[in-house]
């Protein structure tokens, strides 16, 4: 077989070659992509401009919720894009860039998750030094090195994945451009690859999940030793919405990137993605608003100030 060194586009197979069923899962899909477009902006601005909620734990909440917005983004515009009738391609360069930003956004999303339980972690266990612990200069350090080594990170997987030679043809067996789907068109042995990827995976995601058990044992039994109901409810709750992010975040990426994979891989790998970029994103905003009062508060405010000002 020869190598295919000018390919300039692959065939994206999305959900299926039904074009009744393909425009049903475009109207669900784009009606989801509103809803976290929305949903993730409407928190993204609330956590900005309501000086109620300028705390470390709401300042990680907004970049959380820029990162699931992001991720989004990379994804959902070119799916809605093949799944109507016109262009099911994407750009030899496009392909990878989408797959660059899939996995580094990714990244960085769970080392912010890690970050808020810490977080959490020093407000619950150690309330006296908090403040001086959790400052605005810790808290910028912090993300910045979470976005910033979310791009660093993948930056040599993604580079060496952009430069393989390809020659099983150009079909993508998935609705966008995910790691391994790209290495079984490659003509090269892609076990080293593989390889890495899975380590990277596994440092990255088990380590940032140990990160979150280790917090989340430590604040469960400093909770257990308030002596009132009341008050271990009060520290719990400003940790549900938290722990609630996390079984949805890591669920699916476990199976996705961790678990071994058998022939079953391919079959289940579109249907958990979907939770990963659609059911995440969605459902972010509303468990943060639904099970924090001070949220819920700070955007019936600017509901009332945006209308106050269309009114007038």
């Amino acid at each position: 077989m020869q190598y295919q060194s000018n390919m300039t586009e692959f065939i994206l197979v999305a959900f299926s070659l039904n074009y009744d069923l393909d425009v049903i899962l475009f109207h669900v899909f784009f009606l989801a992509y509103v809803v976290i477009i929305f949903g993730n902006l409407a928190i993204i601005t609330v956590t900005c401009y309501d000086s109620r909620l300028h705390l470390p734990m709401y300042f990680f909440l907004g970049n959380i919720s820029l990162l699931e917005l992001s991720i989004s983004s990379v994804v959902i515009p070119k799916l809605l894009a093949i799944l109507l009738p016109f262009k099911k391609t994407i750009t030899f360069v496009g392909c990878f860039v989408q797959c660059y930003f899939y996995f580094a956004l990714g990244t960085a999303d769970f080392m912010l998750l890690a970050v808020m339980s810490y977080d959490r972690y020093l407000a619950i266990c150690n309330p006296l030094h908090y403040v001086n612990i959790m400052n605005w200069n810790t808290c910028l350090c912090l993300a910045c090195f979470s976005w910033t080594g979310g791009f660093l990170i993948d930056l040599v997987p993604g580079f060496i994945k952009a430069t393989m030679p390809f020659c099983k043809g150009n079909t993508i067996n998935h609705f966008f451009c995910d790691s391994l789907p790209i290495m079984k068109l490659s003509c090269m042995d892609t076990t080293f690859l593989q390889l890495l990827d899975f380590f990277l995976f596994s440092f990255i995601i088990l380590g940032s999940l140990f990160i979150t058990i280790w917090t989340y044992m430590m604040i469960a039994i400093t909770i257990f030793k308030i002596p009132t109901v009341s008050g271990r409810t009060k520290a719990f709750s400003t940790c549900i919405s938290h722990l609630i992010l996390v079984c949805l975040g890591y669920g699916g990426t476990i199976f996705l990137y961790i678990i071994p994979k058998g022939n079953y891989y391919m079959s289940y790998n579109k249907l958990v993605s979907i939770v990963t970029i659609f059911i995440t994103p969605v459902l972010s905003p509303f468990i943060f608003c639904l099970r924090n009062n001070v949220v819920q508060v700070a955007l019936e405010d600017m509901y009332v100030r945006l209308k106050k000002s269309v009114l007038e």
